[in-house]
Parts: structure tokens; sequence; C-alpha cells
């Protein structure tokens, strides 16, 4: 286990006489959380089999493993902090910093009274901790709050999913994962079970569009400030500058490029969410009951805020008798 493997790191550490400087201490702790995001990773995805009802359970126990282990965690690194000078108050949360602060300064935190009395060198010291100390409590923060963030997330998204009889369909996590999403929706159409376009094909057939209907275009791709006002380049030419990322690169897909599947594909598209309501693109290409203009059925995608510490990501959403 991660959490084992840490603790008979520090052992280790503690009986060859070895004392980890804090900055080592601090670069332990993130390790070891990223280590519990990829034991959730795996447990989470060998938790997808069975029936419907033995992988909600599965899920329930993975998400109840994740939560103690993450407690336990945050506990011993409190308890490791700690005895660097870094005390975890309960109401006084400036305090914790401050105590940080004067531990990465080399500052006796029991001196804390003193603090007026001491040398202008030691001030002066501790004046330049205070960035670093900030910049990492707020890693420490972000990498603790990653994973409740997004249990929260995915218990919100599968209230949604549930009733209609659907489940996610994990896609693998980079930045292709919005046009792997894609292909694997257009492989689940009636009439063929491989998709029409890879992945890759996804993308050039993107950036094509985008810079066929670049009129289109332009406004959203201001108002997301993708241009850079101080490149010296003109807009036309940042805007080329990024259909070729689009087209070339594994750059990550957003609402640009999901409006120019739409039309590509000629498809309506649903993405579902646990951070929002669901948004609808294309619904002129919406499948009416009698089997409407439309070339398919919708592409049905699962939006992610907090997937596996890389930020955003994209899942196929599925019916669950055949994930």
């Amino acid at each position: 286990m991660a959490e084992a493997a840490a603790l008979g790191a520090a052992a280790e550490a503690a009986e060859s006489g070895v004392v980890e400087s804090l900055e080592e201490i601090l670069a332990r702790h993130r390790k070891e959380i990223a280590e519990l995001q990829n034991k959730e990773i795996n447990l989470k995805k060998a938790a997808a089999k069975g029936s419907k009802a033995e992988q909600k359970a599965k899920k329930k126990q993975v998400e109840d493993e994740i939560s103690h282990l993450l407690s336990e965690l945050k506990a011993k690194h409190s308890e490791e902090l700690a005895s660097r000078g870094y005390k975890k108050a309960e109401t006084k949360e400036k305090g914790d910093l401050d105590n940080l602060v004067l531990a990465i300064a080399g500052v006796s935190v029991a001196s804390q009274e003193n603090l007026a009395k001491v040398s202008k060198s030691v001030k002066r010291r501790v004046k330049r901790a205070q960035k670093e100390a900030e910049r990492e409590q707020r890693i420490e923060e972000e990498q603790t709050s990653i994973i409740s963030d997004r249990i929260v997330e995915n218990k919100t998204l599968e209230k949604k999913l549930e009733p209609l009889g659907l489940v996610i369909r994990e896609i693998k996590p980079d930045g292709h994962c919005l046009y792997r999403a894609v292909e694997d929706q257009l492989a689940r159409g009636p009439d063929h079970h491989i998709s029409p376009h890879g992945y890759l094909e996804l993308r050039r057939m993107v950036a094509t569009y985008m810079r066929e209907n670049a009129s289109e275009f332009l406004p959203f791709f201001l108002s997301e400030s993708k241009a850079e006002a101080d490149s010296g380049e003109s807009l036309p030419e940042v805007f080329e500058r990024y259909c070729d990322e689009v087209e070339h690169t594994a750059a990550w897909g957003g609402q640009l490029e999901l409006e120019a599947l739409t039309h590509c594909l000629k498809r309506h598209i649903v993405i579902f969410s646990g951070s929002f309501p669901e948004v609808e693109m294309g619904k002129e290409y919406k499948t009416t009951a009698r089997g409407g203009g439309s070339p398919g059925p919708s592409i049905i995608l699962s939006y992610h805020r907090h997937a596996y510490g890389l930020g955003e990501h994209y899942n196929s959403i599925v019916p669950a008798e055949i994930r």
C-alpha cells in the first residue's frame, strides 16, 4: 500500500539518522497524495466489472476506503509538519501559516512570542520564507482536496445518470479524451461496431471545420482569451496556430471543439456533469421518435472538472446493460 510504503521510507530515514528537511517532507507529502490518487483510479477500474448492483457496491467500498485512507494520510502529514514547527490549530488558520513560515525560516515555534526581540536577520529570513510557506500550504490544500472533490462530483453525476439507466464508460485520461470519448460513442451506433472516425481523424475534421468557418469561431476564441494580445501576431495568425494545435497535438478540447464536432458529424451532443446542469449542442440534429433526418443517435458525454489530478476530463456515457 502507498501509505505503508511512505511510512516505511520515513522509518528507514529515521533509523539511518538522515533527517528530512521541511522541503523534502512537503515533497514526500505531495508524492504520497499522488500515490493515493493512483490507487483510487486502479480500484475504480477494478470495480467496473460485474452487474450494475455489484459495480455500485464495489464503488461505494472504494469511496469509503479512499476517504478513510485520505483522513489517515492528512493526520499523518499534520503530525509530521507539527514536528517541524507547523501546528494544526482548529480555529486559527493564520496562526498555522505563521508557524509554517517560522519552520521554513528555521525559527523555533516556541519562541514565537518573542519574535519582536529576535535579530533583524531572522526577521528578514522569516519574510523571505513567507511566500514559500504560502505556496507550500496552497499545494498541500489543493492536493488533499482533489480526491474529496472528485468523489462529490462523481456521486452527483451518478445520481443524474442512474434514473436514466446510464453509466460512465472510462476513457483514457489524456489530452485526446474528448475525441476518444466521441470515437467511443460513434462506435455504438446501430450500423457499426467500429467508429467510422478515429480520434486523430476527428481532430483533423475539427481543425478543418474551424478554419473553413473562422468567422463563427473568432468571437468565442476572443472571449475565451485564447488570443495572445502581446504576441505580435494578427488574430487570424493566432487562430490558425490554434487550429494547428488542435490538429497536430494532444491539446485538450473544450467548447469550441465541441461546437465544431456537432456540425462536422451532424449529431446532437449532450454533456452531463456533476458540476453544472446538462448542456446540449446541435439540437437541430437531434433524432426524433420517427428517425428524423439525423445520421445517428445523440452523442452523450460526461465532463469531469476534478478528474485524476489532471483537471478537466471527458468520458463516454452508455446504457448500463452494454457497458
